[in-house]
């Protein structure tokens, strides 16, 4: 009974809340590698790009666009993007996106415990009526076991061709 009473909270919660997204990932460079075009399209669309990460992305980034084809000015814009992981830094900077109505989209990459608490503490930054986009991002070494059931609590998820249903 338990089991359904939460099950039916968070499809409640769900269809409450605005469109939740995913994505799942093995690597940094494989978080990089999916998250990229997607990226790259939203910064052509005007959309602010926030990452928050357990871990400092600034290198791998640096690698990876040495490698992909896209233009220098799309490189640079993607470059602009803070890769390090300084949490409140980029709290402040979402609080002032959504205090201005700026269309934002803020990455969460880390294991599970700690998109949780990024999450709670967003709650907390910003308001319901907000433009911005969350996409929880999940390590699947750690959460492998789990993949089906976090999936449920999400509407879409990124894949590298995209945004997909689910």
């Amino acid at each position: 009974m338990f089991e359904t009473e939460r099950v039916e909270k968070l499809m409640l919660k769900k269809d409450k809340t605005k469109e939740k997204n995913c994505l799942f990932f093995a690597s940094d460079y494989h978080f990089e590698m999916i998250s990229l075009p997607y990226i790259n399209k939203s910064i052509k669309n005007n959309k602010e790009v926030i990452v928050i990460s357990e871990n400092d992305l600034e290198n791998t980034i640096n690698k990876l666009l040495l490698q992909v084809n896209l233009e220098d000015d799309e490189k640079d814009k993607i470059l602009k993007i803070d890769w390090k992981n300084n949490d409140f830094d980029k709290f402040k900077e979402i609080k002032e996106a959504d205090k201005e109505k700026r269309s934002t989209i803020v990455f969460i990459k880390g294991k599970e415990n700690y998109i949780k608490n990024v999450n709670k503490n967003l709650e907390n930054w910003i308001n319901d009526d907000n433009k911005i986009e969350i996409i929880d991002c999940y390590d699947i070494n750690e959460i492998e076991d789990n993949v089906e059931e976090i999936t449920k609590k999400y509407n879409n998820i990124l894949v590298t061709a995209g945004m997909k249903k689910l």
